[in-house]
């Protein structure tokens, strides 16, 4: 990473993505309140059912299926347009060095799906920040929410795992060509959130390889490494993180509240990924834990994240990278609490920045 880009992320802060408000204004006006030096695109789950983040990134995709009865989704090969999507969609993504705004707009986030992006285009545009920060849901977690006709997750599907991931790839490209048609200077980062990572290698997902979800992410990670943004991957519950750094990711977010002692156990993984400048974002404000939150204030979150930064400086770990290579985020997404606890949540990620920074 530049020097310029590691110098200017230096405990910054920014959100997960999801919060809990049904007005797109009042979402955008706490981002630029609390996240104006890395403003995250919100998504607003209880304004829409697209604004979910397994649906959000479902438009246009090849095999997608909607249940007419209960609007339920599935990816399923039986579709009768899936031939040609899907020779749409590797001759779109073979030409991705020289592909042009139709092709890649067909891919990209309509209104209907999110109705904040336009209006976070509008902010970047305002703001002319460093950062930007977006995402798409990682590839492992949507092809394993989604199942074909006769309920089986996509994921044990060859094709179809493939169709999510240049999909998901396609649609992380599209958002780093928005962002930067607004503002060149602007360092795009792409949040691939993958919640399911803490359940590989559980009964449920024994049959699958951890080689194979190494390298549908990468590809993800690769196509927005390769256009200008940094790439970051997001999991809230325990789970083994040599993958994330295998993948060569740019940001690696956890819950740094409930799991720091699990982070501490890949020691050996993080000096290679704090050697070539990787950052980890400390989710240490408590979204998952509503009572955690009500009790917690500034002060109670700094010692606890001291404590978890000394958890790997103890094991050998670069003190300097441990401190300096930090950003601070929540737990989590904010969507599931109140108005009232979702922007305490961003206004205590904001104020413990500002302390670190200062």
């Amino acid at each position: 990473m530049e020097e310029r880009l590691k110098e200017n992320l230096k405990n910054e802060c920014f959100a997960i993505g999801s919060l809990p408000y049904k007005s797109v204004d009042k979402a955008m006006n706490v981002v630029a309140k609390y996240c104006s030096e890395i403003p995250f695109c919100p998504q607003l789950p209880k304004l829409s059912r697209f604004e979910d983040m397994i649906l959000q990134y479902t438009d246009n995709l090849p095999g997608k299926y909607v249940e007419k009865e209960t609007g339920k989704v599935f990816l399923t090969q039986d579709t009768e347009t899936f031939i040609d999507d899907l020779e749409k969609l590797f001759v779109t993504f073979e030409g991705l060095d020289d592909i042009s705004d139709e092709d890649l707009d067909y891919y990209g986030i309509t209104e209907e799906y999110s109705k904040t992006f336009r209006p976070y285009i509008e902010l970047i545009n305002k703001l002319q920040p460093n950062f930007a920060k977006t995402q798409v849901t990682g590839p492992f977690t949507l092809s394993s929410s989604l199942t074909d006709l006769s309920d089986k997750c996509a994921c044990y599907d060859e094709t179809l795992r493939e169709v999510v991931t240049k999909t998901l790839s396609l649609k992380a490209l599209w958002q780093i060509k928005e962002i930067k048609k607004v503002s060149p200077k602007t360092t795009p980062i792409i949040f691939i959130d993958e919640p399911s990572l803490s359940q590989l290698g559980t009964s449920a997902y024994l049959t699958i390889s951890t080689e194979e979800i190494i390298n549908t992410i990468k590809i993800v990670s690769d196509v927005i490494q390769k256009n200008g943004g940094l790439s970051a991957i997001h999991c809230c519950g325990k789970c083994n993180w040599s993958i994330a750094m295998d993948v060569g990711m740019n940001i690696i977010n956890f819950d740094a509240y409930s799991f720091s002692e699990n982070m501490s156990t890949f020691t050996e993984n993080l000096k290679e990924f704090y050697e070539r400048d990787g950052f980890i974002a400390w989710g240490i404000v408590p979204t998952l834990d509503s009572e955690a939150l009500e009790k917690a204030n500034k002060d109670i979150l700094l010692n606890k994240l001291k404590k978890a930064q000394e958890l790997l400086i103890k094991k050998g770990l670069d003190e300097n990278s441990v401190i300096n290579n930090s950003i601070i985020t929540p737990s989590c997404g904010c969507g599931s609490l109140s108005e009232e606890m979702a922007e305490k949540a961003l206004k205590l990620t904001s104020e413990i920045s500002s302390t670190l920074k200062g």
